[in-house]
């Protein structure tokens, strides 16, 4: 039996971004409650201390994780009606959140403490104004679009979890087909449908379609 040895980041090589990167790596790999300074540490094969020279602590560069991976999603978007807007905002948060699941964590935990953050609900709460909404109005919809994003997301990212596991996904088919039609008649009833539901495009396209077809009657009854 043979082991492979980590392989050391080369001296005076560490810098911001290649930590920043790392992290993230290492985050979607293990979850944000196993991601610990010491453990990125040991990935990147450099003393903990190494890392407090160009974060502060655990906080900052978790704050530094979710900046980047928003930047990359080029969540702001100059064009076209508040309605296309809206959607491209949210199909490319979704998107971001799809590739890095540690987002699910790090959104809810820390939604607005960064700079990308900061950019992409400017962006998003422009769009609401344009559209006509009050300052309440723009705050609540902006809220309320984030929460149907990340929710709806976090849901997905876990029942990717769970179906990846087989012993998992045919536990739940034995379960869903084993309730009684007397008693549950109506779950019984939609079950072959409910499968087609769990997550994917089309399901997050059916979501989307009602939020902004709610957001448009609201502004009509304000208007």
């Amino acid at each position: 039996m043979t082991t492979t040895a980590r392989t050391r980041v080369p001296r005076n090589t560490v810098s911001a971004d290649l930590i920043v990167t790392a992290a993230l790596r290492l985050l979607d790999q293990a979850g944000v409650e196993a991601f610990s300074i010491r453990a990125l540490a040991k990935e990147l094969g450099v003393a903990p201390m190494t890392l407090y020279t160009y974060f502060r602590g655990k906080d900052e560069l978790l704050d530094a994780v979710r900046d980047h991976a928003l930047r990359a999603a080029a969540l702001t978007t100059a064009y076209g009606g508040w309605q296309h807007q809206v959607r491209t905002i949210c199909r490319r948060l979704r998107g971001q959140i799809l590739e890095h699941p540690c987002l699910t964590s790090l959104l809810q935990q820390r939604p607005l403490a960064g700079h990308e953050s900061a950019e992409s609900a400017e962006s998003l709460l422009r769009a609401l104004v344009e559209a006509g909404f009050d300052e309440e109005n723009a705050a609540r919809t902006y809220t309320m679009l984030l929460g149907f994003v990340v929710g709806v997301t976090t849901l997905e990212v876990r029942l990717l979890e769970e179906n990846s596991d087989p012993q998992r996904r045919e536990k739940v088919r034995e379960i869903m087909s084993g309730l009684p039609a007397d008693r549950y008649p109506a779950l019984v009833a939609h079950t072959p449908a409910l499968r087609q539901t769990v997550g994917g495009d089309v399901q997050f396209e059916f979501g989307l379609d009602l939020v902004i077809a709610g957001m448009e009657q609201r502004l009509i009854l304000a208007g």
